[in-house]
């Protein structure tokens, strides 16, 4: 296989894992969380930048990529890799979040979904088979599967029907797919019935995909049922191979998700709010576009390392911020992906010198939270 898990250590009282994902172009600790460059850039940052905050993985988009500047270019500029200058790992999304996000622009149907671009309204028909051409013109190391992404709330009738298409859509991914420098993973549906959840995930894991994915989360449902369905869905996964859990990106559902046995994660978020001017703290979030910080010469956040916070005050940044200076959100786009590599880094070290349950507990302390029963 292309891509393979290595787990060296799990929490026994919990079931965080820390592990190694292997892949042709490095090999990516774990729990991970994955910046996300939909059009092949990380927003603000250069990828020497990536690599100063410890990134090994990011992700793509395949429906943008697709519509723009092509795959077909990409292919001809050597691949994803040679075409944005990253020669770490890459992961891309199949864009059945984003195709099925389009609402009425789009129609499902068991060969695929025809929809209109939301640049121009041409239209455009994308298939198991179709994504799968697109994906392999990438060359990323990790494709995923095209699914159906439900939206919340929905019936169980709709949500059965939606995830055994899926499984045929999956199907008909694993035959067209023929690069054997790529790793295919499935993507469990579901919706939010836990048993239909089990049923997805034991129509997909009989197909022996490399990894596997839970989708269809964090689309609008209270955290408490994020939490049940990963409490469903995760243990009837392989334990040898990596799980990830899509559009996931605050602490709290990272936290979360690593404890009950997830091990990658993504989110436009940490450098969505960076553009609004918020960034993450250890106490939680910061706007320091806000008027309180205008003579706040201290840093993003007392005791950071990062090249922001190293450097900068929030007076400074939210003067950037107010007059629009690309600068300033390169900082605060930094700080946030730096905060996120570094929790990650520090849950991994707890999980493997065995003091998961402690982080988690002063954790949750911290945000005055507790963990969904």
């Amino acid at each position: 296989m292309a891509v393979t898990y290595t787990l060296i250590k799990e929490c026994p009282t919990t079931g965080a894992r820390a592990g190694i994902l292997h892949t042709p172009h490095g090999d990516v600790p774990t729990p991970v969380f994955m910046p996300v460059g939909t059009q092949a850039t990380v927003k603000t940052m250069s990828p020497e930048e990536l690599k100063e905050i410890g990134a090994g993985i990011i992700l793509s988009n395949t429906y943008h990529l697709y519509l723009r500047p092509g795959h077909e270019l990409i292919r001809e500029a050597g691949g994803l890799h040679k075409f944005m200058n990253w020669d770490r790992a890459i992961l891309t999304d199949s864009g059945g979040f984003q195709v099925f996000s389009l609402g009425d622009l789009r129609k499902i149907k068991e060969e695929g979904v025809t929809f209109r671009s939301h640049i121009d309204g041409s239209e455009h028909f994308l298939s198991p088979e179709k994504v799968m051409e697109i994906q392999e013109a990438l060359g990323s190391d990790i494709i995923m599967a095209f699914d159906e992404c439900a939206p919340y709330p929905a019936d169980r009738e709709y949500i059965k029907n939606s995830l055994e298409r899926t499984t045929r859509w999956a199907e008909r991914c694993k035959k067209a797919h023929t690069r054997q420098d790529q790793a295919l993973f499935g993507i469990v549906q579901g919706g939010m019935y836990a048993d239909l959840r089990q049923e997805s995930a034991r129509q997909l894991v009989p197909m022996d995909f490399p990894g596997y994915a839970v989708g269809g989360l964090s689309v609008g449902e209270p955290a408490h049922l994020m939490y049940e369905m990963l409490e469903a869905t995760v243990p009837l996964l392989p334990q040898n191979k990596p799980r990830y859990l899509m559009g996931v990106g605050t602490a709290d559902y990272l936290i979360e998700g690593v404890s009950r046995g997830i091990d990658m994660f993504d989110c436009v978020l940490p450098t969505r709010i960076a553009r609004n001017g918020t960034v993450m703290t250890r106490d939680g979030y910061l706007t320091v576009r806000n008027a309180p910080y205008a003579k706040d010469f201290r840093p993003l956040e007392e005791g950071c390392e990062c090249y922001a916070c190293r450097n900068y005050t929030r007076a400074y940044i939210r003067h950037l911020i107010k007059t629009n200076e690309i600068f300033g959100f390169r900082l605060t786009t930094y700080h946030n992906l730096y905060v996120l590599a570094h929790f990650m880094a520090k849950l991994r070290e707890s999980i493997l010198n065995g003091t998961f349950p402690d982080v988690y507990q002063e954790f949750t302390a911290r945000f005055g939270r507790k963990k969904e029963d």
